[in-house]
């Protein structure tokens, strides 16, 4: 088993981002946003207006499968905890969130759906479901971050020796 060292690869896809150096930070926040927004391609159909099952059929049908949601779902849940766990609070909100929402944005934007009234409900839609992205992105992340092992500071220590003088 590799320690985590850094010397071993697995060291180096768990030690923080920020003890990294620039380009390979940088180079796994753009590998995450690319894993990202990949999910929601691979998972979610580009057109999600829904459609008549048959030719002269009354009924209509989702394209949206209960399997690439959950699929996307764990994909993002797994990206935001590592992310959690590797990165700064705010990043995989950045990384993991932004990207399927701004391809459902333009998504919706782009296939507008029938004019029956609904036509207009694209834009709380979208609200809703960036919502959830995100709320679920914050919690992965904030469970990912629980695991995560912070090196022992000496800063209270030192600070606390310090005496006032002056006063």
């Amino acid at each position: 088993m590799t320690e985590m060292t850094g010397t071993g690869t697995t060291g180096k896809l768990l030690r923080p981002l920020g003890a990294r150096p620039w380009a390979e930070r940088w180079l796994t926040r753009a590998l995450g946003v690319v894993v990202a927004s990949a999910s929601y391609v691979v998972c979610v159909p580009w057109d999600l207006r829904n459609r008549v099952e048959s030719a002269g059929s009354t009924q209509e049908t989702t394209p949206v499968t209960g399997v690439g949601v959950v699929a996307l779902g764990v994909v993002l849940l797994l990206l935001a905890a590592y992310f959690g766990y590797r990165d700064n609070r705010g990043w995989p909100l950045l990384l993991v969130a932004v990207p399927p929402a701004a391809l459902m944005y333009i998504s919706l934007r782009t296939h507008p759906g029938p004019p029956d009234g609904f036509a207009n409900a694209w834009p709380l839609t979208w609200a809703f479901f960036t919502l959830v992205i995100a709320a679920g992105a914050l919690v992965a992340a904030g469970v990912g971050r629980a695991f995560r092992v912070e090196e022992e500071s000496m800063e209270g220590l030192v600070s606390s020796g310090v005496q006032v003088r002056g006063l």
